[in-house]
C-alpha cells in the first residue's frame, strides 16, 4: 500500500487525447459524470428494448420452477462431462480431453448456477427465494459428490504425472484440482473414505442449516418514541409503525448499528444489543455444537490434528498455533491502551446514566459522543452531506480516474427490482469491455440483511480463446429518498460502499484465465486486501469533498477542518474496536482446535479477559 500522503497524486490523472475522462473536480465534475451516465441510459433506452447483457450469462427474474428445472439441467451437464473425462484412459490423458473439459464447464456453468442461488438474497417472491435455497441445497450436494469422484481423481492425476503444462496458471489448477479431491479423503482406503464422505455431508447441512436460520429470522423490537430518543427523525420516519403508535425495529444490521450509535437511552440498546446478539440462539447454538463436532472428526481422518489445522492448512500461517500466538500477542499489546480508552467511556457513561456498569451495547454510543465532543464531529449532522447519489457519482468519478474505468449505466435491462441498477464497465483507454455490474442498494422485504458484493459470472478465458466477461452484483441496505428528502448515508455506510466497490473493482479487472483464479476467488489471504486499501480514500480531503455536498446545496462540500477531523477520528479508540476484532478470531480458533469445549462459558471468559468490559449476550 502506499502512503497516505500519496494519495491526491495517485487519484489526479491527466486527460490522454481522445479520452473521455472529466477534466473538472468537485460539484462541476460530478454534474458532469452524473449527466453523462444519464445521457447514455436515455440513448441506451432509445435505441434497444429490454433484453439480456451481451457476453452475460447469469440469468434474470426466473420463476420457481424456472429455478428448478436450471439446476436439473446444471447437474446433467456436470455429470455428462465429468463422465466423459472419467472415461479417459490413463494412457490417453491430455490437457484437451482432461483439464479442459473441466475448467469450461466450471467457468460455463457458474453464471447458471448463480441465477439459481442468488434470487434467494434478492428476490422479491417468497416461494421464488424457496425454490433458490432448494436449488442451492441440491447444486451444492451435486459439486460435492463430483469432488469425491475417485474416477475422475484418477485420470487428473494420471495427467499431472505426465508433466505436460500449458502454462503456470494451467499447472496451479491442476494442483487444486487435485488438493480438492485430496481433501476430500481420495487418498484414502475406501473405508475412511467413505466417513468422510458422510461427515462432509453433514457438515454442508449444519452449515446450511444455521445460515438459514439467521436468514429467515424475522424477529423485532416494539419501541415508543421516548424510547428511541437520540435517532434522527429521517430514521424514524423508515420504521414501520404498529396500531399502537409503537415504532418496529427489526435485527437487520442498518437498523441495530443505528440504534447502538444514536440512541441515548441504555436500556433500548441493551435491549437491542441483546436480543440481537441471542437471535436464534436456542436453536443454533445446538447445531455449531453438532457442526464443531463433526468439522473435528473429518480433519482427524484426513490427517489433521483438528478442524483449525485442516482450514489453515491453505493459509499462510498454517498451523492453529501460530494464529493464537499472533492474536494473543496483538491483545497483550493493546491491553494498556484499551483500559485507558475504556475508563473515558466508563466516566462518560457515569455522567450521563449514573453507577451501571458499562457494556458491550454502550460503546458505540459512547465512543460516537467521546468524538464528538474531542474532534468536534457531529456523525449524526454529517450525514447531510452525503446523499446517496452524490456519494455514488463521486465514487464512479473516483474510480474513474484511479483505475482508468469508464461506466455507462444500461437503461431497459432485465431486472429483478425497479430499484436494481446495471452498468457496463469499460477501459478507459482501450474501450475495451471489462464487464457489468449490478448495483441493488436499498432495503425491502425478502431481501438479504447484510451489505455484500456476490460474483454473479466469473471472468475467464476459454480453450478456443474466447473471454467471458466478469459479472458482479452489489447487495447494501440504504434507506429511499422519503417523501422528497434525499436519503443520506452514515459516514459508515460511506465507508462500507467504498469497501465493497473495492470489491467490484477487483472482480471486473482481473485477468485470469480460469474462472477458478478469476476476481474475488483469489487466494483467502488476500481477498480483502483491495477493499481496505480503496477505503483509505474516505479519509482524504480531496476524495471527500469528491463525495460530498450538503443535500439542500450539493456544490458545497464539507469543510477541510472536518476532513482532517475525520481522519483522526479514523484512529480513535483504535484498541477497543481491534479487541473485538480480535475476541472474534480467538474463538473462532479455539472451538475449532480443542475438544469439548462450552461454547457459551468459552465466549463469556473471552469477553471479559479481552474486551475488559461486561458481555450483555452471546453472539452467535
Amino acid at each position: 500500500m502506499e502512503s497516505e500522503g500519496n494519495s491526491e497524486k495517485k487519484m489526479s490523472s491527466k486527460p490522454k487525447k481522445g479520452s473521455n475522462i472529466v477534466p473538472l473536480t468537485g460539484a462541476a465534475a460530478l454534474l458532469t459524470l452524473a449527466a453523462s451516465l444519464v445521457i447514455t441510459a436515455i440513448n441506451n433506452r432509445r435505441n434497444s428494448k429490454k433484453k439480456d447483457l451481451p457476453g452475460c450469462n447469469f440469468r434474470v427474474n426466473l420463476s420457481a420452477s424456472e429455478i428448478l428445472k436450471l439446476a436439473d439441467r446444471i447437474i446433467a451437464k456436470s455429470k455428462e462431462v465429468h463422465d466423459a473425462v472419467a472415461s479417459v484412459p490413463l494412457d490417453k490423458v491430455t490437457y484437451k480431453n482432461v483439464i479442459s473439459p473441466l475448467a469450461e464447464l466450471e467457468a460455463q456453468q457458474f453464471p447458471l448456477v448463480q441465477s439459481c442461488v442468488v434470487p434467494k438474497l434478492v428476490s422479491t417472491s417468497y416461494k421464488v427465494r424457496k425454490a433458490s435455497a432448494e436449488a442451492e441445497k441440491k447444486i451444492d450436494a451435486h459439486v460435492s459428490s463430483c469432488s469425491k469422484r475417485e474416477d475422475a481423481y484418477r485420470v487428473v492425476k494420471a495427467f499431472a504425472a505426465k508433466g505436460e503444462w500449458m502454462g503456470p496458471e494451467a499447472r496451479r489448477y491442476v494442483q487444486c484440482l487435485i488438493r480438492d479431491f485430496e481433501r476430500n479423503g481420495l487418498n484414502l482406503t475406501a473405508t475412511k473414505r467413505e466417513e468422510v464422505q458422510r461427515l462432509r455431508a453433514q457438515m454442508d447441512e449444519l452449515s446450511f442449516q444455521y445460515v438459514q436460520n439467521l436468514n429467515d429470522d424475522s424477529t423485532s423490537l416494539l419501541f415508543c418514541e421516548n424510547e428511541l430518543a437520540g435517532l434522527p427523525t429521517q430514521f424514524l420516519k423508515t420504521l414501520e409503525k404498529v396500531e399502537n403508535g409503537m415504532f418496529k425495529v427489526t435485527l437487520k444490521s442498518h437498523h441495530v448499528a443505528a440504534v447502538l450509535e444514536l440512541c441515548k437511552i441504555g436500556r433500548t440498546r441493551r435491549l437491542v444489543a441483546m436480543t440481537y446478539g441471542k437471535r436464534c440462539a436456542k436453536v443454533n447454538l445446538s447445531v455449531l455444537e453438532d457442526l464443531v463436532q463433526v468439522r473435528h472428526k473429518f480433519a482427524r481422518l484426513l490427517g489433521y490434528s483438528n478442524y483449525a489445522e485442516y482450514a489453515l492448512n491453505l493459509r499462510m500461517a498454517k498451523t492453529s498455533s501460530k494464529v493464537l500466538e499472533f492474536l494473543e500477542d496483538i491483545s497483550s499489546s493493546l491491553s494498556d491502551l484499551a483500559k485507558r480508552e475504556l475508563a473515558v467511556l466508563k466516566e462518560l457513561k457515569k455522567q450521563e446514566e449514573g453507577e451501571l456498569s458499562f457494556g458491550v451495547e454502550d460503546l458505540l454510543y459512547y465512543v460516537k459522543n467521546v468524538e464528538q465532543q474531542e474532534f468536534d464531529l457531529d456523525l449524526g449532522a454529517l450525514k447531510q452531506y452525503f446523499p446517496v447519489n452524490l456519494v455514488l457519482s463521486g465514487i464512479f468519478k473516483i474510480l474513474q480516474d484511479l483505475f482508468r474505468l469508464r461506466f455507462e449505466q444500461i437503461a431497459d435491462s432485465d431486472v429483478w427490482h425497479s430499484d436494481v441498477r446495471v452498468f457496463s464497465v469499460f477501459d478507459l483507454s482501450s474501450g475495451e469491455l471489462l464487464g457489468y455490474f449490478y448495483l441493488d442498494m436499498y432495503t425491502r422485504e425478502g431481501k438479504y440483511g447484510q451489505t455484500c458484493v456476490v460474483a454473479l459470472q466469473n471472468g475467464s478465458v476459454a480453450f478456443n480463446g474466447a473471454r467471458q466477461v466478469p459479472v458482479a452484483l452489489l447487495i447494501s441496505q440504504l434507506q429511499k429518498d422519503i417523501g422528497g428528502i434525499p436519503s443520506l448515508l452514515r459516514f459508515s455506510e460511506v465507508v462500507s460502499l467504498f469497501h465493497e466497490f473495492g470489491h467490484v473493482v477487483q472482480h471486473l479487472c482481473n485477468c485470469a484465465s480460469f474462472a477458478r483464479f478469476s476476481g474475488l476467488r483469489v487466494d483467502p489471504d488476500s481477498v480483502e486486501i483491495p477493499a481496505k486499501v480503496l477505503e483509505n480514500w474516505c479519509y482524504e480531503s480531496f476524495s471527500l469533498k469528491l463525495i460530498s455536498g450538503f443535500h439542500q446545496d450539493i456544490t458545497k462540500p464539507i469543510k477541510d477542518e472536518i476532513c482532517r477531523s475525520l481522519k483522526r477520528w479514523r484512529y480513535s479508540f483504535s484498541a477497543l474496536k481491534l479487541k473485538q476484532e480480535v475476541l472474534y478470531c480467538l474463538f473462532d480458533q479455539i472451538i475449532h482446535s480443542a475438544e469439548n469445549v462450552d461454547i457459551v462459558e468459552l465466549f463469556k471468559h473471552l469477553h471479559a479477559k479481552v474486551s475488559t468490559f461486561s458481555c450483555c449476550c452471546f453472539v452467535l
